[in-house]
């Protein structure tokens, strides 16, 4: 799907944002929704359910971009927690450089940075395995992790 395995031609840089392998696992193993306006499909979104926990995750969520700016992933935000009102904790993670999605985030949906990881302070489990991380030979330029504690 290119809107979310490649970048928009708005971005500087080039390359995938979120891995088809994450992408795949989160779909396998999560909940996927599709976000519609006026009957087309413009974005879509996958959450991680913990009936036990109810420590969520959203795994994904993207806009087509001409879509953007329009009320329409708010809007999908508000309607995911009115689907799953038990959760205690929702969590996400967005790349450092993604600015819009910090944004969002942190000033639209009420989440708080609680962790950045980058190479002084690696994320000790790999996003797509879930396995020990040890990052040797690789870049890493950093992500946000997000919560947002519900009341």
């Amino acid at each position: 799907m290119e809107e979310f395995g490649e970048r928009d031609n708005h971005f500087e840089e080039d390359g995938e944002i979120i891995s088809r392998k994450t992408i795949e696992n989160s779909i396998d193993n999560g909940v996927a929704y599709r976000i519609r306006e006026d009957g087309r499909i413009v974005g879509g979104l996958v959450l991680t359910i913990n009936e036990e926990t109810q420590h969520n995750h959203l795994d994904l969520l993207f806009v087509t971009p001409a879509a953007h700016s329009k009320g329409i992933g708010y809007a999908a935000w508000q309607e995911v927690e009115r689907l799953y009102p038990e959760t205690k904790v929702w969590e996400t993670y967005t790349p450092y450089f993604e600015t819009r999605n910090i944004h969002f985030y942190v000033n639209k949906c009420g989440f708080h940075i609680v962790e950045f990881f980058n190479s002084h302070h690696p994320d000790p489990h790999d996003p797509e395995t879930g396995e020990e991380n040890n990052y040797e030979g690789e870049d890493f330029d950093g992500m946000f992790h997000f919560e947002k504690r519900m009341k």
